[in-house]
């Protein structure tokens, strides 16, 4: 069980990273970009932390209080969730 929640969350990491990486380049060439309902989307399915960081290091919507916030929270909620199970099946 926890390889494939390992797995997973390596996964949805890797997609958050090159979504991120995606959205900054298609801004920077005015092109189409990802809809930020989608980058929340891609968070709360466990993408938080990995596109907080990929967002600060490439400096990417680090304007928008919304994801600088929200990033960091969605985060904390997961692992409080996380270390909840964790403590429960104990």
């Amino acid at each position: 069980m926890q390889y494939y929640f390992l797995l997973y969350s390596a996964i949805i990491s890797l997609v958050a990273v090159a979504v991120t990486c995606h959205d900054k380049s298609a801004a920077k060439k005015q092109k189409r970009r990802t809809p930020e309902k989608a980058l929340f989307l891609i968070a709360l399915l466990g993408g938080a932390l990995a596109m907080y960081i990929t967002m600060k290091l490439i400096r990417h919507k680090t304007l928008h209080k919304r994801f600088m916030i929200g990033l960091p929270l969605i985060f904390i909620v997961q692992a409080g969730l996380i270390i909840y199970y964790y403590i429960a099946s104990i």
